[in-house]
């Protein structure tokens, strides 16, 4: 990109470092992510810098630093999160571990409305926390813009060096100003307008067509979801439709009837698709496997034995085909594809074959620089239909991660009486299995507490939710059982298997209620709803069911959705009446500190 105004974005290995670039694009400017270690003059080439935020702590030894002499740039600074921390010890504060951690809302206040970053924001606006340390001592000469209940100095600056430091994340949706605070940012930097999704397409069609020279054709991976199909268009519309093919690997693991939808639909727009059925391969090598990493890394290598098998079959050999992949920015830095950053989880195109593959220059990633809601607006310039650009995520191991085989746990002794005098009338239980989390740009892997249905007031469930998690660790997610008001009994632990059984179990859980969503309209106002089979019911040799409707634009932080009671009641009884089904759960988690999916 040819731009004498470009903003760089310095990665400390958060979860949010591309995300930050992908929001300044959408505002105009163009961004590049820079490593924490280039030279100072790579540094002051660039008409701002953002500092992003990480999983270290800034006083740990060996936490990334920056080059000495760094914030005596001219250029302007803005520190998120770690940035902010990094920039505040650097200059003379102090950064200690903080009494209270914050990971999700939070009222930010506004002491100083002077500053160029906080204009046009509310004295009073919701922003996104994700921090265990804080800032206790500011500089010399900073001062204080704003707080928050946990945060005295959430917002600081420096104004003569324009050296500005935060403790929110404002990239995330979830900052309801963010996006002015950013363009804020933009405007002091003296940024001009060089980022576009058509420029990226110009550019990518230029980019697709130096990488697959003629001579070389795609074999692309194909899940039949927005991504996979948004790359094939595009490696369609750079090579010609000729020189790209897709495959559809049955897992075993796929929705009801999905394979028989997706080959309709995706030949209704010109995919040349093969479906090869492994689906008994699958359930051989998963059957006994708990461990969420394993599951993942078994799915990523069996999809390439299947892909092996199928060009084999199709007579595609590796000197004419490269391996084609639907990969997007979320599953690269939530594998820890970044220097400094904490492995979330391995996505299946990321396992180590998939990665020695792209050394060697042998995979094609077309979209691997977008966010979900970029693909669907590159989807619409290339055409894809719009009820596919809206269909709901679905993951690419498929069902596999929504089937919960962890084994039995003993849960933590927590007490939570602290909560009796807000709220008497809620009871809360601990799962006795697993799930992944994300806290502070770490993944955990942790238990999960059921509250009672104690009141339909939504904002009660969230309030008591979002402060478990905030002060037991021990606990990263929080659900609430549907229509029961007092635990009668314990709860039963039956085995799951990834086997056909189980799986059928859960596309007939997962049908009744994605008919539901489209019977009610409400499909549309739900971003994803992961069903999720859990080895816990409420009698013998039966199981749960969560729900796990979701709010976000871009997959890296969500809120959990506030679905009509009665709806909700419709989908619990439904499900309720299955025969293996016992006990149903309603997810209130937002993402961090739960991950979307359960693995």
């Amino acid at each position: 990109m040819k731009s004498d105004k470009k903003i760089a974005v310095v990665d400390f290995g958060g979860q949010y470092a591309h995300l930050i670039a992908s929001r300044i694009r959408r505002l105009g400017a163009y961004t590049e992510i820079l490593s924490n270690e280039e030279p100072l003059s790579v540094y002051e080439s660039y008409a701002g810098i953002i500092l992003s935020g990480g999983p270290s702590s800034v006083y740990e030894t060996g936490a990334p630093q920056l080059p000495s002499g760094f914030f005596n740039t001219s250029v302007p600074v803005l520190g998120i999160c770690y940035g902010h921390q990094l920039m505040m010890r650097a200059l003379g504060g102090e950064v200690v571990s903080a009494n209270t951690k914050e990971y999700g809302p939070a009222i930010l206040e506004i002491e100083n409305a002077n500053s160029e970053l906080s204009k046009s924001l509310s004295l009073k606006t919701k922003v996104w926390m994700s921090h265990g340390d804080e800032v206790v001592r500011l500089p010399n000469d900073f001062q204080v813009i704003a707080q928050s209940d946990h945060c005295r100095y959430a917002f600081v600056s420096h104004t003569s060096k324009k050296l500005y430091g935060i403790q929110f994340h404002p990239e995330v949706t979830h900052s309801e100003e963010g996006e002015i605070l950013l363009k804020n940012f933009v405007e002091l930097c003296g940024a001009s307008a060089t980022w576009s999704i058509s420029q990226f397409l110009e550019e990518q069609i230029q980019t697709l067509q130096n990488k697959v020279p003629s001579g070389k054709n795609v074999f692309l991976l194909v899940s039949g979801g927005v991504d996979s199909s948004v790359a094939y268009l595009l490696l369609a519309k750079a090579l010609g439709k000729d020189r790209v093919k897709g495959l559809l690997v049955d897992t075993g693991f796929m929705r009801k009837n999905e394979v028989k939808d997706l080959m309709d639909n995706l030949h209704q727009v010109g995919f040349d698709l093969t479906v090869w059925d492994e689906s008994e391969v699958f359930y051989k090598h998963l059957q006994n496997e708990f461990e969420p990493e394993k599951k993942r890394r078994i799915v990523g290598d069996l999809f390439l034995e299947a892909q092996g098998k199928a060009t084999t079959s199709l007579g595609l050999d590796a000197e004419h085909w490269l391996l084609g992949q639907g990969t997007i920015y979320p599953d690269t830095i939530e594998s820890g594809g970044t220097k400094h950053s904490h492995k979330i989880k391995t996505h299946h195109n990321r396992v180590p074959q998939i990665e020695a593959l792209i050394r060697e220059g042998k995979i094609v990633e077309p979209i691997a620089d977008l966010y979900k809601d970029e693909v669907r607006d590159l989807g619409r310039k290339l055409g894809l239909p719009e009820r596919w650009i809206e269909r709901h995520p679905f993951p690419g191991p498929g069902l596999v991660v929504r089937m919960i085989v962890s084994p039995k746990t003993n849960p933590p002794p927590i007490d939570f009486a602290v909560w009796n005098n807000k709220f008497p009338k809620a009871e809360i239980k601990i799962l006795p299995i697993l799930s992944v989390g994300v806290q502070g740009d770490q993944r955990s892997y942790a238990h999960c507490a059921v509250l009672s249905d104690f009141t339909s007031d939504w904002k009660e469930l969230d309030q008591l939710s979002v402060e478990i998690t905030n002060t037991k660790k021990e606990i990263n997610r929080v659900v609430f059982a549907p229509g029961i008001t007092h635990f009668e009994r314990e709860f039963f632990y039956t085995k799951l298997s990834l086997d056909k059984e189980h799986s059928d179990i859960l596309r007939e859980a997962d049908a009744i209620v994605n008919q539901i969503l489209y019977e009610e309209s409400i499909h549309n106002e739900i971003w994803q709803m992961p069903v999720v089979l859990v080895p816990v019911g409420l009698r013998e040799n039966s199981y749960g069911v969560v729900l796990r409707p979701v709010e976000s634009t871009e997959a890296m932080t969500a809120n959990f959705y506030q679905m009509n009671r009665n709806i909700l009641s419709q989908i619990t009884n439904k499900l309720l009446n299955l025969p293996s089904i016992s006990l149903v759960m309603y997810d209130l988690t937002h993402k961090p500190p739960g991950t979307i999916e359960w693995e």
